[in-house]
């Protein structure tokens, strides 16, 4: 196991001398392209919300830019030639900011949320920026109206987001939508619902935030890349913490998610590691909200469907003839390219675990029948499915779980607990979340009826 040292740096005059450890291996992050231009897409999304009429703090950018040393080191850190266990890595950053004192106070509660996200034991340390770039956001002009912005939330391309989009826009509410570009299907699948609902809603200003931000194999030395990317929610919420900051007042930024997959019991106690992200966990949630209040930005983080299941989100969505004309393009899978051998396009398995959750939605939401997405298993029930085999792996993990709670409904209560703490949750809301937990597997079990399993 290696310990990796990510540095980052604004611009090639910033060589500050900084000690490392034994055996620790540094990389450089350079944070600026030419005379004073911020890289990694950071740039560009500054460029792309001023443009927008939102500037945003200096601390805001400062989020930005801990996310793209954390999105470096959980991107192209191998967890299996860099950890002893073949998951645990060590990874320090030393990050330049505008404000080394108070990001310093904030770094527990950072390292904290990190290490329940990814797995990982992170070490943040803080440094100033160099003084040249202690301003990098340009200067508020002088203007009578603000930016026409009234909503914050993620849009991810995924089902969930596209019902909260769309409840936004009903409500006469104005949303800036953040995005991460990411690879390319999901990337098209959030273009395209995007011009749809400008298409649908002509009148509303609402408007999109993208980021792109990848980094090359080997830009890090020593190590392949990781492909389990459990940090991915760090810069996705990093993000809307940046542009919120650049709104007038204090900000709301909506994750929509549905309860289920929030909480994300384990089917089985093999997934409470490597199998189970924690990317919208109640305690993840709640630590960023510490984190803003430490940094002193005016904001915090919210899931609006904490307590709704996939199905009952799909049933009382605001505008259930756009959702159904809409869903098909809403991206879900967890692997959509894995039939280019078969010489299949991008479409949805039908098998994965985020497919058979929405599958369930809509056969609870919108009725049998109404769900016109392409799955490459289109009919579950056609045959005995092979549980050795990835078409059969996770249908049997949910027959399992589902069995299980029938047999012993008192679990519910408990299970809840195995993904992470729930200490920041009243007893009102844990029994809520137990009740969504209970009501999602069932959405699944309905749509297993009838499907069989078996060892090949």
């Amino acid at each position: 196991m290696r310990r990796h040292v990510i540095i980052g740096r604004y611009g090639l005059g910033d060589r500050s001398r900084l000690s490392l450890g034994d055996g620790e291996i540094e990389t450089r992050l350079d944070l600026v392209v030419g005379e004073r231009t911020l890289d990694h897409g950071i740039g560009h999304a500054l460029g792309d919300l001023v443009r927008l009429g939102l500037y945003p703090t200096e601390m805001g950018v400062d989020v930005l830019v801990l996310a793209a040393h954390v999105h470096v080191a959980d991107t192209r850190v191998s967890r299996d030639s860099e950890s002893q266990d073949g998951w645990t890595r060590e990874l320090r950053l030393i990050v330049p900011v505008s404000d080394p004192d108070r990001w310093t106070s904030a770094a527990p509660t950072f390292e904290r949320m990190l290490n329940f996200l990814t797995g990982d034991r992170w070490s943040l340390g803080f440094r100033a920026r160099p003084r040249r770039f202690a301003r990098v956001v340009p200067t508020v002009p002088g203007r009578l109206i603000g930016p026409p912005f009234n909503d914050l939330a993620l849009f991810s391309g995924g089902l969930d987001s596209l019902i909260g989009a769309i409840d936004a826009l009903e409500a006469g509410r104005t949303p800036l939508l953040i995005s991460h570009a990411g690879e390319g299907a999901t990337s098209d699948a959030q273009t395209t619902i995007f011009d749809a609902l400008k298409a649908h809603y002509p009148a509303n200003a609402f408007q999109r935030l993208r980021l792109w931000m990848a980094f090359p194999d080997g830009f890090i030395r020593g190590t392949t890349a990781e492909n389990t990317t459990r940090g991915r929610s760090f810069l996705f919420f990093a993000l809307g913490v940046f542009a919120g900051s650049g709104l007038d007042g204090p900000f709301t930024l909506n994750v929509p998610e549905n309860g289920l997959i929030a909480v994300n019991v384990p089917l089985d106690p093999l997934r409470l590691g490597a199998l189970s992200t924690r990317t919208t966990h109640p305690f993840y949630i709640a630590r960023w909200n510490d984190a803003l209040t430490a940094l002193g930005i005016a904001g915090c983080i919210e899931n609006p469907y904490w307590d709704k299941t996939k199905g009952e989100m799909v049933a009382a969505c605001a505008n259930g003839a756009l959702l159904t004309r809409l869903t098909p393009t809403s991206l879900s899978c967890a692997s959509p390219t894995k039939g280019r051998w078969q010489g299949l396009g991008t479409q949805h398995c039908g098998y994965c675990l985020p497919c058979l959750i929405r599958r369930a939605a809509l056969l609870k939401g919108l009725g049998p029948g109404a769900d016109s997405t392409v799955y490459t298993l289109d009919d579950l029930a056609a045959r005995i499915l092979d549980t050795r085999q990835s078409e059969g792996v996770q249908v049997r993990s949910f027959q399992l779980a589902i069995e299980r709670l029938r047999a012993r409904p008192a679990l519910a209560p408990i299970l809840i607990h195995k993904p992470g703490p729930l200490f920041d949750e009243s007893p009102t809301r844990q029994v809520s979340l137990a009740d969504v937990y209970r009501r999602g597997l069932e959405e699944v079990g309905a749509l297993l009826t009838g499907v069989r399993t078996q060892p090949g």
